[in-house]
């Protein structure tokens, strides 16, 4: 029987440089999630018609379909406007929801003012170990073309607009 090591996992990270300043760009991120978040990333039974992350610690990462259901795959777990945010990555390695935070892998989002009025945002999804079997599976779709780094790209583009 091949046993498969998740005690060490790498973090994926992800970073951009924006032209906005650290309050806008938290802003964009959180409140304004659904103006930049591709609705092809869903996992919803129907459509997405709205990619929704609530604000402060307990606010739900969610998105709604167009039939009015919600798919809960995030929960925030530390809520510092407009230095960070946590959130519990709330899916499984087969792209479902799950609810055991136990289970849940962890995303970092921090935004840190740079010379020009600018700001770098670093995103941290870690502890991928929490996963199991999937771990590696999971960090593999996260940093795969379309993943974080994909996500990042239009998250910026949306800011800078």
């Amino acid at each position: 029987m091949t046993t498969v090591d998740t005690t060490n996992v790498a973090p994926v990270k992800k970073s951009v440089t924006v032209r906005a300043s650290a309050e806008k760009a938290f802003d964009v991120f959180t409140s304004g999630f659904d103006t930049w978040w591709p609705r092809s990333h869903h996992i919803g039974e129907s459509p997405l018609a709205k990619a929704v992350i609530e604000s402060g610690v307990g606010g739900r990462c969610y998105g709604r379909s167009v039939d009015g259901s919600e798919s809960v795959w995030g929960t925030v777990t530390a809520w510092e406007p407009p230095r960070r945010f946590v959130f519990a990555w709330l899916i499984t390695p087969e792209w479902k929801c799950q609810s055991d935070l136990a289970q849940a892998s962890e995303v970092e989002v921090t935004f840190t003012p740079i010379a020009g009025g600018g700001t770098r945002v670093d995103l941290e999804h870690r502890h991928f170990e929490r996963h199991g079997a999937g771990a590696d599976a999971m960090r593999r779709g996260v940093d795969a073309e379309g993943g974080w780094g994909a996500l990042m790209q239009m998250f910026a583009t949306r800011v800078d607009e």
